[in-house]
């Protein structure tokens, strides 16, 4: 692999990365980190907001032949900055104001000293709350678990 397409690569997994903790920013997040940026940018929508319908396949047992679950709600917008970067935004649900927001971020994470800001402050927030809710989620469900193996069988 050249220099020129591993750095495209490191930039298409950070922006990955970027985008899908964008998604997953409750609006909240979103708006208190919007609100703390300064100067404000100003944007102007070239697509949306704008809400939808995406068919949702799944696969049982993660190998099976694919089938349709079910339809998902989906948002999307797709905005440029006053100083030309473009940025879109796709998140679950009707939210267009957050989706909004999420294309405003995304926008301001092309440029590098901005990007940097955006990964210790907001993203590093949304990072940490997910994980938590991950943590008790695993906790939650580690406290039902059955270890059917320790359990002592009646004619032994």
């Amino acid at each position: 692999m050249d220099a020129v397409t591993q750095t495209m690569t490191e930039q298409h997994s950070g922006r990955k990365h970027i985008v899908d903790l964008l998604a997953r920013a409750t609006k909240a997040e979103l708006r208190t980190a919007f609100e703390a940026l300064s100067p404000v940018p100003t944007y102007a929508p070239l697509r949306g907001p704008e809400t939808g319908l995406v068919m949702v396949r799944g696969r049982i047992g993660g190998g099976g032949a694919a089938f349709n679950l079910g339809e998902a709600t989906v948002s999307r917008a797709s905005i440029r900055l006053s100083t030309g970067e473009i940025g879109h935004g796709y998140r679950l649900g009707t939210d267009r104001a957050a989706v909004t927001l999420a294309a405003v971020f995304d926008a301001i994470a092309h440029d590098e000293a901005q990007r940097q800001v955006l990964e210790t402050g907001l993203l590093a927030k949304v990072a940490a709350r997910i994980a938590d809710e991950e943590k008790r989620t695993e906790q939650e469900t580690a406290a039902t678990k059955v270890d059917f193996f320790t359990m002592v069988r009646g004619e032994d």
